[in-house]
């Protein structure tokens, strides 16, 4: 991946299976750390903890103020299942090795919205938004 191109942090809660998408601009670690903060400062109880690669571009995440930060280790993607299925989800949308450029922040929208409304056998055919406000509810 070419750190200057954008890309996309994904975050995909753990038992909602609720997925947020971001597209920012690079995969640098300093951009990273910003919109990852930026969506825990929006959403302050919705994480307590938070599994990340071992790659360079997550090496600041561990600043992050709020939920504890874990990384995977190195080749191992069933430690971060969840994310991997949901990364597959969106590679119905986008293409491996298409261009993050074309992709506006409301096409990203769109797909994480569309992501969040599919019923999910995992979750007894609700969908993970459905699923996600009878959890909080309930809390």
């Amino acid at each position: 991946r070419v750190a200057s191109e954008p890309a996309l942090l994904t975050l995909t809660e753990r038992v909602s299976r609720f997925e947020i998408i971001i597209k920012i601009p690079d995969y640098h670690a300093q951009t990273c750390l910003e919109a990852l903060q930026k969506v825990i400062n929006q959403h302050p109880d919705w994480f307590k903890s938070i599994t990340f690669d071992n790659g360079s571009e997550f090496s600041k995440l561990a600043q992050v103020k709020g939920p504890k930060i874990y990384f995977a280790h190195p080749f191992s993607p069933w430690e971060r299942g969840s994310n991997e299925n949901a990364n597959g989800l969106i590679r119905e949308y986008i293409p491996k090795g298409k261009s993050l450029k074309q992709f506006t922040e409301t096409q990203i929208a769109q797909i994480q919205n569309a992501i969040n409304d599919k019923p999910r056998k995992i979750l007894h055919y609700l969908s993970a938004k459905a699923f996600s406000k009878a959890f909080r509810s309930a809390s």
